[in-house]
């Protein structure tokens, strides 16, 4: 055991290592060293078949209970958990519906037409919509279309695109931690534990509703003196929202499908839908419904993060199944003494301050049985325990530019549009932004849930 255990921490330690340093691609990093995991942890060190195939977790597939859940919702088993990725593909195809007929573009020029094109209220305006895209669709995505029009509009009403396009990314992220779909974390934290929509919303979603409130004012007082026009300009001459829309069939039936999901995504835990369901099925609705354009949808989804995931998941079931997890986790029950204040307060901050510089996605996936351990020897409950490591992987992956998948795509659209974002510009104000939340929300947990 003491081989694999060793083995199963090298290959850990090096695929993180290598994550960061990006000298090659993410995907390709996590892949072979979950396939390392598969021959060296298990083959060599454990001459386990079973933790191979528990890891590869193909069984999870073909029961009943993957897809329409009877009863209480039951924990995922450890390994890969085909979920995530199974709704994340979803989502993945839905969204490049919508953005095939244009209906991003169109929202933020819309809104923008909407306050006459004012500098100030465009800001507060696309801060909001940044939290409540990505509520729903993935943090990524939201960045991504929102920063392209930021720059877009920033050229046509001649103001400095990137304190805005820094403030969305900070909204994205706060946003995508209210709901279980919002962020790649609590995807994984969910459909790993067994929580629906509306847990999340009713728990992260409540403080992260009170902290975007506040971030609105900060930034808006952070930035205002930054988002000076330089000189007139004509608004006639600006694009209208209708110029967006490429398809209007489509168009409304991407409203549609949208529509559908988030009544399918907040009732799931009514209806017994599983998430692996629920993506499955907008997936094929969306490709149905543009029968000409299914290759194009296809080849636009984002197959290196799936991989990226699936090779996660394996290093992470590496830890697992040598007791790696149960290790860390007694580590953090005997420094905190005992003291269930103590222990949360370890969870959120240090969550935080890792997933600040390391991608929070994985950070996410490993503490999760690490905090299932300490639910059964600590006393404290496992949801207590799991709204603090969301929030604190979620935000706290906004103080850095690498801290977040958001983060990295934001800063670079900037950055190939000629507004690049050194270290220093974007942690001037993300730094200071993520401890207030991340103060705010040890506050709440500390005296709503201990």
């Amino acid at each position: 055991m003491l081989v694999a255990q060793i083995l199963a921490v090298s290959i850990f330690i090096v695929m993180f290592l290598l994550i960061i340093l990006e000298i090659f691609e993410r995907h390709i990093i996590t892949l072979i060293c979950g396939l390392l995991t598969l021959f060296f942890v298990f083959g060599l060190g454990l001459h386990s078949p079973d933790a191979v195939m528990n890891t590869l977790n193909f069984k999870s597939l073909i029961q009943p209970d993957f897809w329409i859940v009877r009863g209480a919702a039951e924990e995922s088993t450890s390994g890969i958990n085909w979920a995530t990725i199974i709704f994340i593909a979803g989502m993945m195809i839905m969204v490049e519906g919508m953005a095939r007929v244009g209906f991003f573009r169109w929202l933020c020029m819309k809104l923008a037409k909407a306050v006459k094109y004012k500098v100030l209220p465009i800001f507060v305006t696309f801060m909001i919509m940044s939290a409540v895209l990505a509520m729903f669709i993935d943090s990524i995505t939201v960045i991504l279309f929102l920063a392209t029009v930021t720059i877009e509009l920033s050229q046509l009403l001649k103001f400095n695109p990137l304190p805005m396009v820094l403030s969305e990314i900070f909204c994205a992220n706060l946003g995508g931690s209210a709901t279980m779909c919002g962020d790649p974390p609590n995807i994984i934290i969910g459909t790993s534990l067994g929580y629906s929509f509306s847990d999340f919303f009713f728990n992260t979603g409540v403080m992260a509703g009170i902290c975007l409130v506040l971030m609105v004012v900060f930034f808006f007082f952070a930035y205002k003196k930054d988002l000076k026009t330089r000189g007139e300009v004509d608004i006639s001459k600006l694009p209208i929202p209708e110029s967006a829309i490429k398809d209007k069939k489509g168009f409304v039936l991407s409203v549609i499908i949208f529509l559908i999901a988030v009544v399918l995504l907040v009732t799931h835990s009514e209806t017994g839908l599983t998430v692996a369901t629920i993506g499955t099925f907008i997936a094929v609705l969306t490709l149905i419904t543009a029968p000409r354009h299914i290759g194009e949808i296809i080849k636009k989804v984002d197959y290196k993060t799936l991989v990226f995931f699936t090779g996660l998941f394996m290093v992470v079931g590496g830890l697992e199944q040598t007791g790696i997890l149960e290790i860390v986790a007694g580590f953090i029950g005997k420094i905190s003494g005992g003291n269930v204040y103590l222990m949360i307060a370890i969870i959120i901050w240090v969550s935080a301050i890792a997933s600040a510089f390391i991608d929070n996605i994985p950070f996410a996936a490993t503490m999760i049985p690490v905090i299932q351990s300490l639910a059964q020897t600590s006393g404290v409950s496992l949801p207590t325990m799991t709204w603090a490591l969301s929030m604190g992987t979620d935000i706290g992956g906004s103080a850095t530019p690498i801290g977040a998948s958001a983060n990295v795509v934001g800063t670079s659209v900037a950055g190939k549009a000629g507004y690049p974002v050194g270290w220093r510009e974007y942690c001037r104000k993300a730094v200071p932004a993520t401890i207030i939340v991340m103060g705010i929300c040890t506050v709440y947990i500390f005296i709503r849930y201990l």
